[in-house]
């Protein structure tokens, strides 16, 4: 049985989350973290991490960036492994995730889906083929209107994995309205909507001189990522210290 702390309990993902686990027999919510205490639930509730006294075996983190260092340094300092799946990390925040891994078990992931894990592999497979090839990249997201963050960290995800097998001398545009110039050969676009209820729609597009090639992955509702993050928690439990991410769940699968 492996018992998790839920950070960020009553958010949306929170509760998705809750329910899958209330229907695994391998793992149960021994507390959650959350600001908001106007949601029941069947387990103790703390507003802050650093309040919460409760053993566990792994943390699943779907709370704010605001939250990340004090949730980080309470996973240090009590050895629980963390999946960390909050986005629109400061790169500051980013070093303090690398610096935490060296002292304790984290996994980070921008999305914790099945199908965009398998993507990132997929499109560096395109890349190594089209892009020497005259093929520019570009990548469109979309996401609801209640996302904080753009462009969306799988979208970034996306285009670092493109960026792995291109070269550093590639870099990412994110807003070409203040320029009147030539889209650079060493661009990698990426542009972001936001509206209604849009769960998650990345598009990868590959266009070269009369043809095109594209990429989707679709989000029909958040309990994708959420059947991910309980699918790493029982991953993560009892792992040693180090940086760990989806490709590591799936090779055990």
């Amino acid at each position: 049985m492996t018992d998790i702390i839920m950070h960020g309990c009553n958010g949306h993902m929170g509760r998705v989350i809750t329910d899958i686990v209330s229907k695994d027999p391998d793992c149960r919510i021994v507390a959650g973290i959350d600001p908001y205490m106007g949601v029941k639930n069947d387990y103790p509730v703390f507003p802050s991490i650093s309040e919460c006294d409760v053993k566990a075996d792994v943390i699943i983190d779907f709370a704010a960036a605001a939250a990340v260092d004090g949730l980080l340094s309470y996973s240090v300092e009590k050895q629980i492994p963390v999946v960390l799946c909050t986005t629109g990390l400061s790169s500051e925040q980013l070093d303090l995730v690398r610096e935490s891994a060296c002292k304790v078990a984290v996994l980070k992931s921008a999305n914790m889906s099945l199908g965009i894990n398998t993507l990132l592999k997929l499109l560096q497979d395109a890349a190594k083929v089209l892009v020497p090839a005259g093929f520019d990249v570009e990548i469109v997201e979309q996401h609801h209107n209640k996302k904080l963050d753009a462009p969306s960290g799988t979208a970034l995800a996306l285009a670092d994995s493109i960026k792995e097998v291109l070269g550093d001398d590639y870099y990412y545009k994110y807003d070409r309205s203040q320029e009147k110039a030539k889209r650079g050969d060493k661009e990698i676009g990426i542009s972001s909507v936001r509206g209604g209820t849009i769960p998650g729609i990345h598009d990868v597009i590959f266009a070269g001189e009369d043809e095109v090639i594209e990429f989707t992955h679709t989000a029909y509702s958040k309990s994708v990522f959420a059947k991910g993050a309980v699918e790493a928690a029982k991953f993560m439990a009892g792992k040693p210290a180090g940086m760990y991410d989806m490709s590591d769940v799936i090779a055990a699968k």
